[in-house]
């Protein structure tokens, strides 16, 4: 686990990780749970760095069945999914807290919005600096570096940390 960098607080049998235990990963998820030699097994908690947790059963490593809960609690649902459909756009704050009034824009989840650092987008799980091309969390630790296709993605959907004037654009001869 050393040269992973993950942690491991829990019961052994025979040297191997098996039973009740806290493990934890670089990334600081967290999974609270059985264990059997060395994977997630039987009933355990995976809980996020954003606050967010799934509950589920697992077995030799792999979840059979289990619970999404997003941070704001909000609980994820596979089949009759309303949240944010093209029949109700908005957000969950604005289903438990109300709309805001005219004029006054919700642009994500939380409110108020994080502030973007200069130069850079809000591509959900952190910040994307397009110098450098590398995801940061929230608290600017390095995630990943994005590839082609990731970068295209966050530069067309995310929320930019710069204002800029759009409208019209006349093509130029």
């Amino acid at each position: 686990m050393e040269v992973t960098g993950s942690t491991y607080f829990g019961d052994y049998v025979h040297g191997r990780i098996e039973g009740k235990g806290r493990y934890t990963l670089p990334t600081e998820t967290k999974y609270n749970g059985t264990m059997k030699d060395g994977m997630f097994h039987g009933k355990g908690t995976l809980y996020f760095p954003n606050r967010s947790k799934y509950i589920g059963i697992w077995d030799c490593g792999i979840s059979k069945e289990g619970k999404y809960t997003f941070a704001d609690g909000l609980e994820f649902k596979d089949k009759k999914w309303h949240y944010c459909d093209g029949y109700d756009r908005r957000f969950y704050t604005e289903i438990c807290s109300g709309l805001k009034p005219a004029g006054i824009s919700q642009l994500t989840n939380l409110d108020p919005p994080r502030t973007i650092p200069q130069g850079c987008y809000d591509c959900g799980d952190g910040f994307y600096n397009t110098n450098t091309r590398v995801v940061t969390d929230y608290k600017l630790r390095f995630l990943r570096n994005a590839d082609d296709d990731e970068h295209e993605w966050i530069i067309r959907t995310c929320r930019k940390g710069w204002d800029e004037i759009t409208g019209f654009k006349p093509k130029l001869l």
